[in-house]
């Protein structure tokens, strides 16, 4: 890696809050040193000092910050092609259970797959999301629901990290759903196996957030609160899936424990948002998941807009509810499907998916953070939302080096 280099580009999107439309500059300039921008801006105004540092010169094309996935399930067994036919020919969610689909079969192939096999098929899908210009990733646990297997899945998690050139956010899902032999006692799942297997997560290095699904196919507020205080006394900041399918006050909850975000929230109403506000929790919309299960409540983005919550976007990668390994796409679905301005959707997968990680250092092009860049093939960035099925990547930076 070049320690030391000067990037040039005709158009750059520094997404620097309050800088104007996109944090636009022309005829940019950024110098890099150690893996961190030391100066930004146009390169008429670059100070002498950088004038002999090695250059890489970018032509017309348009600098952005790399691109942020806040919210992935990368790492599990086997697919749910199948049941998604069955849906297509008619089955119901039930008839699909019966037949051994759901997450439950996500559970019993992620149960009996290696560490190896994991993490193989995992890499199919970071690929994906590297190739779009991605530097970092959050992955969760949650489909062991046992602790074993929720261990195994956060260990393939930092693995990607070693594979490839991302960085990995990890986020403890134990509290996904409660597996068949707990279905009637919720509560002792949470007791004998979920907050054990964060205890121990924990104590391995391997947990960076928790997480939790609150909806009444998953657990309550109440039942949420529990391993959110576990959280709590080990320093672990949380999120949730909240306000999904129903509004169980899950985001209010999240936010009275100072979330670092609440996911979902297409039925979140009015006292949700202003709690989220209050507590500077960020919105993460999923679109995916919103096209996939053919939903009709939008999340309220207008109110989320009035209240000031940042808004960002994500995959929601995974085998059943979002199939999606495309942050672009993701781009163009919260466009097309929530009305968000293509600013707000590029905002939504750099500096506010950085914001719903607890990430202070990227998402961002300005001094003193990471390095972390994609070069693309357009003049402008509205042009990053607007294309469906095309990917104008020219470059990828991390750390300052491709």
């Amino acid at each position: 890696m070049v320690k030391k280099s000067v990037l040039l580009s005709a158009h750059m999107a520094t997404m620097v809050e309050g800088t104007g439309p996109y944090g636009l500059c022309q005829n940019a300039a950024i110098a890099v040193d150690g893996g961190r921008f030391v100066w930004v801006g146009a390169r008429a105004d670059m100070p002498s000092e950088y004038a002999d540092w090695p250059i890489q010169d970018f032509g017309d094309r348009l600098i952005t910050p790399a691109l942020i996935d806040a919210h992935t399930h990368v790492v599990f067994g086997g697919n749910r092609a199948a049941e998604f036919e069955m849906r297509l020919n008619g089955a119901s969610y039930e008839e699909i259970a019966r037949a051994g689909g759901g997450i439950l079969s996500t559970v019993t192939a992620t149960r009996s797959a290696s560490q190896e096999a994991l993490l193989a098929d995992a890499l199919t899908r970071v690929d994906a999301l590297l190739a779009e210009g991605v530097s970092c990733i959050e992955v969760k646990s949650g489909y062991g629901l046992d602790v074993a297997t929720e261990l195994k899945m956060l260990r393939v998690a930092r693995r990607i990290g070693q594979a490839r050139p991302v960085r990995v956010k990890t986020s403890f899902l134990g509290a996904h759903a409660a597996p068949p032999d707990y279905r009637a006692d919720p509560d002792a799942y949470l007791t004998k196996v979920c907050i054990p297997a964060l205890r121990k997560a924990h104590a391995e290095g391997l947990v960076d957030a928790v997480d939790g699904f609150c909806e009444g196919i998953a657990f309550n507020p109440s039942q949420i609160a529990r391993v959110f205080d576990v959280a709590r006394e080990l320093g672990l900041p949380v999120k949730l899936h909240a306000e999904q399918l129903s509004n169980l006050g899950g985001a209010k909850l999240a936010a009275a424990y100072g979330a670092l975000s609440a996911d979902h929230v297409e039925y979140l109403d009015g006292d949700g948002v202003l709690a989220m506000a209050e507590a500077g929790t960020v919105a993460v919309l999923l679109p995916g998941a919103f096209y996939t299960l053919r939903e009709t409540q939008k999340p309220p983005v207008q109110m989320l807009r009035d209240r000031d919550v940042p808004i960002a976007l994500a995959t929601d990668c995974n085998p059943g509810s979002s199939p999606l390994a495309s942050l672009l796409l993701t781009m163009n679905m919260a466009c097309t499907l929530f009305r968000l301005t293509p600013e707000e959707a590029l905002a939504g997968v750099t500096r506010n998916a950085a914001r719903a990680l607890g990430l202070a250092d990227t998402g961002q092009i300005a001094p003193d953070l990471r390095a972390d860049l994609a070069v693309w093939d357009v003049s402008h960035p509205a042009e990053l939302a607007y294309r469906i099925g095309f990917n104008p990547l020219h470059a990828r930076l991390f750390g300052g080096s491709e």
